[in-house]
């Protein structure tokens, strides 16, 4: 046997002594990589939820704008009348136009955002800290779009106008589909499940304050807006959604069906709540109640119905992010990738 076989065995038994007393030393490397990795993800995963947060607050916020300057900008900012755009007075930047203004502003800040993040879907790409982070840049692009509308000439604004309707009415179909996805989730986590032992008491509690509520909804319009026989209108939509409700109620009972009331009783009030805001929008002055004359009741219905308008607003928008896989028509089964961006 020559010195090279010599030195090649004692180098192997050298390597396998070492191998047997530090064993652990070799075998540490991988689970710190692990666990860095790991911890890496997670913060990234919650950047991502606090995300969600902050957009949803920034909308918030941008409708609670809208609203004072519709009722209170043109007396509480008199630096509207410096402004060329917003003419003489003001008028042009507050009221309707002024609500106009400021959905221009948010609209252009989340197109900025929807261009700048489209298709990033993974938590570790370039853009989806963009999408999570970098909050005092996204800071001056939204007060730089907020601004911007209010130099516009008021023709360009009506323009927007325009375009503003067809948004709305596209809102709100997506805004029905989020609220029935929730009312599916809320139903199937509160209502009992066949194989499951699961208490069904607090969803025939909820069910029941649904339907009350919106039996109580459906007795105060007809004694606020359909008092009267020359109001043949509000009590056409009124007797309908009594109508509807109805039938909700009867299908969720039906053997075929079985499904419960907490759902019908949710989509209930939600189209009681549709049917009021309508009437009390369109209302003409001569079929509404002597109830409602007196000023007080109308700023105290007028700030409950917006807390509700926005807050459903809100939730929608809200929902409408986290369940998007609600709006594909095509249903397929996909495994959700752990480093898929919540």
């Amino acid at each position: 046997m020559g010195r090279r076989d010599i030195r090649s065995i004692e180098a192997g038994s050298l390597h396998i002594s070492n191998s047997t007393i530090f064993p652990q030393q070799e075998g540490q490397e991988v689970p710190d990589q692990l666990q860095a990795k790991r911890f890496d993800h997670s913060v990234a995963k919650r950047a991502a939820l606090r995300a969600r947060y902050v957009y949803c607050i920034i909308f918030l916020i941008t409708n609670l704008k809208a609203w004072f300057f519709r009722d209170y900008g043109q007396k509480v900012l008199s630096q509207f009348n410096y402004v060329k755009a917003c003419g003489v007075d003001g008028e042009d930047c507050c009221h309707t136009l002024g609500v106009l203004r400021v959905s221009l502003g948010c609209f252009i800040f989340f197109i900025v955002m929807l261009f700048t993040t489209v298709k990033t879907r993974k938590l570790y790409q370039a853009r989806s800290g963009w999408h999570s982070g970098w909050w005092w840049s996204k800071l001056v692009i939204l007060i730089v779009s907020m601004t911007a509308p209010f130099f516009l000439p008021s023709n360009h604004i009506q323009v927007y106008a325009e375009v503003f309707v067809l948004g709305c009415r596209v809102f709100l179909v997506l805004q029905l589909v989020s609220v029935i996805e929730f009312i599916s989730w809320w139903n199937n986590y509160w209502m009992p499940d066949e194989g499951k032992n699961q208490s069904c008491s607090f969803g025939l509690f909820m069910s029941t304050i649904f339907y009350i509520a919106s039996a109580c909804g459906i007795l105060a319009m007809y004694f606020l807006y359909g008092h009267r026989l020359e109001c043949a209108l509000n009590i056409f939509f009124i007797t309908w959604t009594a109508v509807l409700l109805t039938i909700l109620m009867s299908i969720s009972l039906h053997s075929k069906v079985n499904r419960g009331l907490l759902s019908s009783g949710i989509m209930a009030s939600y189209l009681v709540f549709l049917c009021w805001s309508a009437i009390r929008r369109l209302d003409p002055n001569s079929c509404k109640s002597n109830a409602l004359s007196c000023r007080v009741t109308n700023h105290f219905m007028g700030c409950q119905s917006f807390l509700i308008a926005i807050g459903a607003i809100v939730m929608a928008t809200f929902s409408t992010g986290i369940d998007s896989k609600a709006f594909q028509f095509r249903k397929e089964k996909i495994e959700e990738e752990d480093d898929s961006i919540p």
